[in-house]
C-alpha cells in the first residue's frame, strides 16, 4: 500500500476514547512514563481534552479504516520560544505498522497543525533508551539541547 495516499489522520472525539486508551496502555506498557495507566483517570483526561480545543488536539492515525496509532499535541505559551509553543505529548504507531514512515508522517502533520496555531517551537519528551523514537525525532530536527525536563506534581502525587 502506498503510504503517502494510505495514512490519513482523524481528529479525536469523545467515541474514540476505547480506541485511545488501548493505544495508550500499549504505549504505557512498552515505555512507562512517570505515572502508573490509571484508565479510569485517562480516560476523563481524554473526554476533557476532547472537549476543549485550547489544550490541543489529538488523532487517530489509520490506514485504510486500521488504526494504526495516534498522536497528541499539547500547546502552551512561552517567553522564551516568543509566543506559543506545543509538545508532541503523545505519538504511537502499533508494533506491527513500525519502520514504514508513519512515524515520520505523523510528526509533519502535528508539526503542520501547530504552525497552524501560530507556535514557534515544538518539544517532545524521549525514554534516553528508546533508540528507535531518539533516531526518529533526531532525523525529524529535534535537538537534546543539555538541558532536564523537571517536574513537581501539585496535587501531592503521581497517582
Amino acid at each position: 500500500m502506498n503510504e503517502a495516499s494510505a495514512i490519513r489522520f482523524e481528529p479525536a472525539r469523545a467515541e474514540h476514547a476505547d480506541i485511545f486508551l488501548a493505544m495508550m496502555g500499549a504505549l504505557e506498557a512498552a515505555d512507562p512514563g512517570t505515572t502508573p495507566f490509571d484508565e479510569p483517570r485517562r480516560r476523563a483526561i481524554f473526554q476533557e481534552f476532547v472537549r476543549d480545543k485550547t489544550y490541543g488536539q489529538a488523532w487517530l492515525i489509520l490506514e485504510g479504516d486500521q488504526h494504526v496509532g495516534y498522536v497528541v499535541l499539547t500547546v502552551s505559551f512561552s517567553f522564551e520560544y516568543r509566543g506559543y509553543d506545543a509538545f508532541i505529548d503523545e505519538l504511537y504507531i502499533a508494533v506491527e505498522h513500525r519502520g514504514r514512515g508513519i512515524g515520520r508522517r505523523a510528526m509533519r502533520f502535528a508539526e503542520g497543525a501547530a504552525r497552524e496555531r501560530g507556535v514557534n517551537a515544538m518539544h517532545l519528551e524521549v525514554s534516553p533508551d528508546n533508540q528507535a523514537a531518539l533516531e526518529l525525532y533526531r532525523r525529524a530536527g529535534y535537538a537534546d539541547h543539555g538541558r532536564s525536563l523537571m517536574t513537581k506534581w501539585l496535587d501531592g502525587g503521581q497517582s
